[in-house]
């Protein structure tokens, strides 16, 4: 009884060998880059604890960088593992925090970073909001009939390249002329924001004012500036306990 022949392929009738075991995973990484968003290997990199701040932003530990250079892996990242864009959408808030955190610690703020643990501002704001942030893709400018740069002229000013308000004097949270702006600003445009959260709101929002627009930049602006207004509402400042002494008082 003739045996069944080996069936025929592309390269001949030799049989082909048998498939390696270790091409499986590698077929599926290659896939998964290739959807977008960074790829498995790159957004587990960002995720794993033990990435340092250098990794998260695709940079070398060895090498110096300036500020400029920080900002721009920094806007490389948000776009690339933005929510809008992130084919991994269950961990792109995840993704997208770690990189603020990666940003905030090379950019400027180690000490303060390093004394709260790595916390997201954003998710546990450091102190009170008292700094003045203005989105000025809302702000109307020197049209606006309510404008806070004359209500307040020691904290706003229109700015010279886009004709809008922003903020030139911080810390005045509790200015009246300042509360009365914010108040009535018609685009509700004004925030209250900590210094932390500020660093990084500006850092975008210069970002995103820059040629040519980018649509999934502002939305991280709107998505943070929601997320620091609902955290700052809820914030409550640390209990102090009572003072006591040891000097001893006669009262007699």
């Amino acid at each position: 009884m003739m045996s069944a022949a080996a069936p025929s392929s592309a390269f001949g009738s030799r049989a082909l060998p048998p498939p390696s075991r270790r091409r499986g995973p590698t077929l599926r990484r290659a896939r998964v880059s290739a959807l977008g968003g960074g790829g498995e290997g790159e957004a587990g990199r960002i995720l794993d604890p033990r990435a340092t701040p250098f990794q998260i932003l695709g940079l070398d530990a060895t090498a110096c960088y300036s500020a400029a250079q920080l900002k721009a892996a920094f806007r490389a990242r948000v776009k690339e593992f933005h929510p809008d864009v992130c084919k991994d959408p269950e961990n792109a808030d995840l993704i997208i925090r770690r990189v603020i955190e990666a940003y905030q610690m090379l950019s400027g703020n180690q000490e303060m970073m390093v004394e709260r643990n790595n916390v997201d501002p954003f998710d546990e704001p450091e102190c009170e909001a008292r700094d003045i942030f203005v989105n000025e893709l809302l702000c109307i400018g020197t049209g606006c009939p309510y404008s806070c740069v004359k209500r307040a002229p020691h904290v706003f000013s229109f700015s010279d390249d886009t004709v809008t308000a922003r903020a030139i004097s911080q810390g005045n949270g509790e200015d009246d002329l300042v509360q009365l702006a914010v108040g009535q600003c018609p685009r509700k445009c004004i925030y209250y924001v900590t210094p932390c959260q500020r660093t990084i709101l500006e850092d975008v929002l210069a970002s995103v004012l820059m040629a040519p627009y980018d649509l999934a930049e502002a939305a991280v602006l709107d998505s943070l500036l929601t997320k620091a207004k609902f955290e700052n509402n809820r914030y409550t400042k640390p209990k102090r306990g009572a003072k006591s002494s040891s000097d001893y008082v006669d009262w007699m």
